[in-house]
């Protein structure tokens, strides 16, 4: 048994447990044990390849928040307006009930409630929890994560009878709680919970973490700025260290703002690199997960590997930058997954200050955004439009107002007239759903690939054009042909479906008549069209047919379109069809030579004479008598 079964479950999106199938097929056919165990590691490698496509699906709306809370720390410069985004934002990610923060007094030795999302009871807002107590003094108390999926029937708190009334208050039954770090100090928590009972997952807890540190770094931005501001007005005679500090921590401020505003605008690894070495100096080297230079600002040279390896996994595990001789490291990382590391050679030995190891520290974690951003937007994109489009396409969805407001959501008016393509080929089937993606996102489209097939809706009027367009281009960039069958326009979603039946017909239709490589439309393909196409358009068949030579005989009462019937019977014959129709021999030639400037020089070529017969034969079922209604001309 090939081990390609296995790429055939990742691409059809098969279960877990679906894996397992073909290695208990190959021993029940006695496979011998070198192809077992060759399975079994591909099998392995396929299971993990899934669990990272369905850990990268779960990114994107992680993404999507941490944007949006660095945005408002760019934006924000009140505590309470960044500490009140951050916590609205956990609710509706984690699709909580209520989210709160509290903070950690030290000096009582316990932790309060400092900002809620979702709250109705005022007992709970106003809750102040002793170290060790309920789930949020045990988090505060051991800076470790806890969460439970029914808060009374867990066993694991210590219960307060006031604390439990609080929360029986505000009906709270699952809650996840994450500290809020500074080094190794706990400065606060921060929670999400619902009404009802539900786990939380490790994604969720993680998440939860990354907004927490979000914070954990605008409180101390604001208590350092605080500090310093006290010290001015009680200490004159520090006042140049204080001021220096100030200056470190606005600078800290700033250089945050430079990157995070940079990120918004659609800055690279290369532009927040350069932020960085603005601010601290130096020079400093980017490397992905692998090792590979993706951004490089000054003269590095080339650090030790050994060094930069160990080093990285110690800032991983602090969660720090650290020091090895001039070099400051830190790791690039989200959650548990490590993106790369940060080099940063200072201008002359020795440490940096706290601030402008934070600067460092929070370069790390934007470009952290930024990287897992730009590896997840396209493929979040194509997603969603793929999805919206197999929706259009099954008619599993016929709530038409829903479908064209998810369809707004990624630039797309399906009231709009669109034209639907089927696209057949025989490259590589990831390259051709992300040309498909980036083709539709950029034509303001819908785009699917299923298989050797992509399916395409597109804004426009003129379906052959966008097929013969569409067939090119695809083909140039998979690197082999690609055929086009084009239906539209299309005006209403419940239209899709069918037209995507059709165009695949006419792709089929292009196939089997030897024009692979190219586009068309049912209209184009004359009486082809006909067999392939929905609309079964006779008579626009007819007048593209035969269209000039009924016109004429129409204005002048002669007997062109008989007389093709009787020539086209007699073989081809001019004596024959005079015989027939009890003319001389040159009254046919002369009435051929009419229609071939009606029609054209190319008239009785095989695969227009054909055409034209097919057209005569539908014109006598269509329109009966009129073919012997006209009168015997000398000429045409």
């Amino acid at each position: 048994m090939s081990c390609d079964v296995f790429l055939d479950l990742l691409a059809r999106e098969a279960s877990a447990a679906e894996f397992e199938a073909p290695l208990l097929e190959a021993r029940v056919a006695g496979a011998d044990p070198g192809v077992l165990a060759e399975l079994e590691t591909t099998k392995l490698a396929a299971l993990r390849v899934r669990s990272l496509l369905e850990h990268r699906a779960r990114r994107e709306a992680e993404l999507a928040a941490l944007f949006d809370t660095a945005s408002d720390l760019a934006g924000l410069r009140g505590l309470d307006a960044v500490l009140e985004a951050i916590v609205r934002r956990a609710r509706r990610l984690l699709g909580a009930d209520v989210s709160y923060m509290t903070l950690t007094d030290d000096d009582r030795g316990d932790t309060c409630m400092r900002v809620t999302d979702g709250s109705v009871s005022a007992a709970f807002r106003s809750l102040r929890i002793p170290f060790g107590a309920g789930l949020a003094g045990l988090v505060a108390q051991t800076g470790t994560p806890y969460s439970t999926p029914d808060y009374f029937d867990d066993q694991r708190f210590r219960h307060r009878t006031y604390i439990d009334a609080a929360v029986q208050e505000e009906d709270l039954v699952a809650i996840l709680g994450v500290p809020m770090r500074l080094g190794s100090r706990v400065i606060g928590v921060l929670f999400a919970s619902n009404r009802s009972a539900r786990p939380f997952v490790p994604e969720e807890v993680a998440l939860l973490g990354s907004l927490a540190a979000h914070a954990a770094i605008a409180i101390d931005n604001a208590r350092l700025l605080d500090e310093t501001r006290a010290a001015l007005e009680e200490l004159s005679a520090a006042n140049e260290l204080i001021k220096a500090r100030s200056a470190a921590v606005e600078r800290a401020a700033q250089a945050h703002d430079r990157m995070t505003t940079l990120v918004v605008r659609g800055g690279g690894v290369q532009d927040v690199a350069e932020v960085i070495i603005d601010v601290l100096g130096g020079a400093l080297l980017v490397r992905d997960a692998e090792g590979r230079r993706l951004a490089a600002v000054g003269a590095i040279g080339e650090p030790d590997d050994d060094i930069v390896a160990e080093a990285a996994a110690a800032s991983r595990a602090l969660g720090r930058a650290v020091q090895r001789g001039r070099l400051w490291i830190a790791s690039i990382a989200t959650g548990a997954e490590t993106l790369g590391t940060i080099i940063l050679r200072t201008p002359e030995a020795g440490e940096l200050s706290a601030s402008d190891q934070r600067i460092l520290e929070r370069g790390a974690l934007v470009t952290a955004l930024l990287l897992l951003f730009r590896r997840s937007v396209a493929e979040a994109e194509g997603r969603v439009r793929g999805e919206l489009l197999d929706d259009l396409l099954t008619g599993r969805a016929t709530d038409v107002d829903a479908l064209r407001a998810r369809a707004r959501l990624v630039g797309v008016d399906l009231g709009a007239p669109h034209v639907l393509l089927v696209v057949r080929h025989d490259g590589d089937r990831q390259r051709a759903a992300f040309w498909a993606a980036s083709y539709a996102s950029a034509a303001g489209g819908l785009a699917a690939a299923r298989g050797e097939e992509i399916v395409l809706l597109l804004p426009g009027l003129d379906p052959g054009a966008a097929a013969r367009r569409v067939a090119k281009e695809c083909g140039t960039a998979l690197g082999t042909t690609a055929t086009a069958g084009a239906v539209g326009p299309v005006q209403e979603a419940a239209e899709v479906a069918a037209a995507h039946r059709e165009a695949g017909r006419c792709a089929d239709a292009l196939l089997a008549l030897g024009r692979a490589g190219q586009g068309a439309d049912a209209a184009e393909l004359g009486f082809v069209g006909l067999l392939v196409g929905d609309g079964r358009d006779v008579t626009g068949f007819l007048t593209s047919a035969l269209g000039p030579v009924m016109d004429y005989d129409g204005r002048r009462g002669t007997k062109l379109v008989r007389t093709l019937e009787v020539y086209f019977e007699a073989g081809g014959s001019l004596s024959r069809a005079a015989e027939r129709l009890h003319v001389h021999v040159n009254t046919v030639t002369q009435r051929l030579d009419r229609v071939g400037k009606l029609l054209g020089e190319r008239w009785q070529s095989p695969e227009h004479a054909l055409e034209i017969q097919l057209a005569l034969r539908l014109r006598r079922l269509t329109v009966p008598g009129d073919a012997d209604g006209n009168r015997d001309g000398a000429s045409g």
